[in-house]
């Protein structure tokens, strides 16, 4: 296993410096930021940076590249916005990155859109820049892209509710993410196409942004049921926001007549599909692309060979309530690849 090495004091200052508010930069191997995993002054240098640092899902990313980097004798340098949104701290964190001296940055990108010139300059410096889990727009602002096929993941809980509404009048509830996201754009219009309507169709009797979180999704939620107190059928985002919106119909009475699908698969989310509160989940694995984007970075290191293109890195529908003709795992088996 590669040494841990220490930053010297003056590294620090100017990492304390350069940071900004927005975001910290930190080395793996230790929760303060005072340690570097890696095989020495002369390994190669890998940026990570993430949404935020609170986040189960790039909590366990950020695990997935701190092994992969102590398997290739890589060190790993982390960085976060302070919210999911925070583009601003993400340009800061590839500017420090690309300062430090890293080979290759992976991504997850706050703004689809906005963060395309901060990637644009470090790729005309020879950094290798892979997105992880949310596409750029357009995604040839990377060079590779390691993610869940999140219109495919959508589109599984949209045919599974199809099949669980069993020929029911549907009164959708959608519980989006927010405008311009493409990870958010992109699981709406699949949970759409899997369940045969499309954006204002009139099944469709309300639409709510969430941010990815509960309390937000709760209240969203309550935002529906007085807009339409007859929603029956509810897709969300992801699973915090799913949580929300059980808590919400919960107060009302409706948690066991309103169906409610989601995205995500971590550990908490598919307690919730086992307990009931969610009827199913697509469950995507944030360890996978982490560790295939460091990878791809020490190739690049040791023989110049650049990962191209889309690596889709697996999606399946979680349920203990299969439905026919929609190939799915239950939660015994959501449980054993769960994150968070």
């Amino acid at each position: 296993m590669p040494r841990t090495t220490r930053l010297s004091s003056s590294l620090l200052r100017a990492a304390a410096v350069t940071g900004v508010a927005a975001l910290t930069l930190t080395a793996c191997g230790s929760g303060s930021g005072t340690g570097s995993t890696g095989s020495g002054s002369g390994s190669v240098k890998i940026g990570l940076i993430t949404k935020t640092d609170t986040n189960p899902f790039f909590v366990k990313m950020k695990e997935g590249a701190e092994r992969a980097a102590k398997e290739n004798g890589a060190q790993l340098l982390t960085a976060a916005g302070k919210f999911d949104g925070d583009n601003a701290g993400q340009v800061t964190a590839v500017e420090n990155m690309v300062a430090s001296g890293v080979k290759g940055i992976l991504i997850t990108p706050s703004d689809s859109k906005a963060i395309v010139p901060a990637l644009a300059k470090a790729r005309a410096k020879g950094v290798l820049v892979v997105a992880l889990d949310t596409p750029t727009d357009p995604e040839s602002a990377v060079d590779a892209l390691f993610a869940t096929d999140n219109l495919k993941a959508g589109e599984l809980i949209g045919a599974y509710a199809k099949a669980a509404m069993k020929g029911r009048t549907a009164k959708i509830a959608t519980l989006d993410l927010a405008p311009g996201v493409s990870v958010g754009v992109q699981r709406h219009n699949g949970f759409l196409k899997g369940f045969g309507v499309k954006d204002g169709d009139p099944s469709i009797v309300c639409s709510q942004d969430t941010g990815g979180d509960q309390a937000k999704g709760q209240t969203a939620m309550e935002n529906c049921l007085q807009k339409d107190p007859d929603v029956n059928l509810v897709y969300t985002i992801n699973e915090p926001a799913a949580l929300g919106a059980y808590t919400a119909l919960k107060a009302k009475g409706r948690e066991k007549d309103v169906l409610i699908v989601s995205v995500d698969g971590g550990c908490t989310g598919t307690r919730g599909v086992k307990d009931g509160k969610i009827a199913a989940t697509s469950q995507q694995y944030p360890l996978n692309m982490a560790a295939e984007g460091v990878k791809a970075v020490v190739t690049y290191a040791k023989d110049g060979k650049k990962a191209s293109g889309y690596t889709d890195t697996g999606v399946t529908l979680i349920t203990d309530k299969a439905q026919d003709g929609i190939t799915s795992k239950d939660t015994a088996y959501g449980l054993e690849k769960c994150w968070g």
